[in-house]
């Protein structure tokens, strides 16, 4: 028995009369852009985090782009403003920042939850400071209240990479929570398809309060046009189009029941993987505010981890194998140093994880795991 690291065709499979009738009425519809779909998509995720404004783009790299751009037209930023941001993350996260002529000043992750730091940001605080971005990496919220009296004190936006966290929420004191993309001034969501909430293609979105910055992002998405052949902005081609909007409010309807068996499945691996050899992510304050979009183990030999997996039928995934800073596209940060990052990226291993895999499955990578030995 081979294990996929995620069976998208499974996944598909329960809904796939849904989805195809879906894209029968927009093919019929002869309506492919801007349309009733993507609006319906918006109102319905708007609806489901809290936030005010959804607005729909192609892609989740893009949300991220389109949120710096728009700030900057707004006046709130400018060209070569510091953006504090986690040295641990998938770099789309950086290169929205640098897209747009940004500084981003990398911080250090928590060993525990592979998250941002948030202790450590004031120290990297400057005048040219004016945005802290935290990453939800692999579903788990990156928040807390000290985050929030920090961005306050100085006056900063705080963007959430909600690019793997649909569905993920944070309790406050009080005893209130909120979904994750509903807790900073703006928010990038990527539906990539492998993604908790994912199209059958590429997709993002933003979501904000800010009504300012909403018309904003809207304009520049398109063309920088808020009316037609009348151009605001210099802005982007940057739109879900209306089958990927159609699709996604089918998936919707199943997000919350999926986290719920990806967190079952989390549970089993954690109570039940028992090797000294191989250190388990920790669980959240509350359950549902990691939505395991990954299941990430971490092991000094990860390549011989990975070899023994593949050899015993068990696909698995490195995210990620090369830290941004180690990247050839930012070498003139390639000597500088951030070690629990580069610890993480030369240890981590994603096991498999999705909403379809089996019980017998689950049983069996927990056994191979078990034995191995390096």
């Amino acid at each position: 028995m081979n294990i996929k690291f995620l069976d998208l065709q499974k996944i598909n499979a329960q809904y796939a009369d849904e989805l195809k009738q879906a894209a029968a009425a927009v093919i019929d519809s002869g309506w492919f852009l801007l349309g009733e779909r993507v609006k319906a998509f918006e109102q319905q995720y708007s609806d489901y985090i809290g936030a005010k404004h959804t607005v729909a783009c192609a892609n989740g790299l893009d949300a991220l782009r389109l949120v710096f751009k728009a700030y900057i037209e707004l006046g709130i930023m400018q060209e070569g403003d510091e953006v504090i941001v986690p040295a641990n993350t998938y770099i789309a996260s950086i290169l929205a920042i640098t897209n747009n002529r940004l500084r981003p000043v990398l911080v250090e992750p928590d060993i525990q939850t592979y998250n941002l730091d948030i202790s450590l940001i004031e120290r990297h605080i400057s005048p040219k400071t004016k945005v802290i971005m935290v990453v939800h990496l692999y579903g788990r919220t990156c928040w807390s209240e000290q985050l929030e009296e920090i961005g306050k004190k100085y006056s900063l936006k705080i963007i959430e990479d909600n690019a793997q966290a649909a569905g993920a929420c944070f309790h406050f004191a009080n005893r209130t929570r909120k979904h994750t993309g509903n807790l900073g001034d703006s928010a990038g969501h990527s539906f990539y398809p492998g993604k908790n909430l994912g199209a059958l293609g590429d997709s993002g979105a933003v979501t904000t309060n800010d009504d300012e910055l909403a018309a904003a992002l809207r304009a520049i998405a398109n063309y920088g046009s808020a009316q037609k052949y009348v151009n605001k902005y210099q802005g982007l081609n940057s739109r879900m189009d209306e089958m990927q909007a159609a699709f996604l409010s089918i998936k919707f309807k199943y997000l919350d029941a999926e986290n719920k068996i990806r967190r079952q499945i989390a549970e089993y691996y954690l109570a039940n993987i028992k090797n000294e050899k191989i250190i388990l992510p920790t669980k959240a304050s509350h359950e549902d505010s990691h939505i395991w979009h990954l299941f990430v183990v971490r092991t000094k030999e990860r390549d011989k981890l990975q070899n023994y997996l593949t050899e015993n039928g068990v696909q698995t995934l490195i995210h990620y194998p090369i830290p941004p800073h180690k990247q050839e596209c930012y070498e003139e940060w390639n000597s500088q140093s951030y070690p629990i990052t580069e610890q993480i990226h030369n240890e981590v291993l994603s096991l498999p994880m999705s909403p379809v895999m089996a019980e017998e499955e689950v049983k069996k990578i927990i056994n191979i795991v078990n034995k191995y030995v390096d």
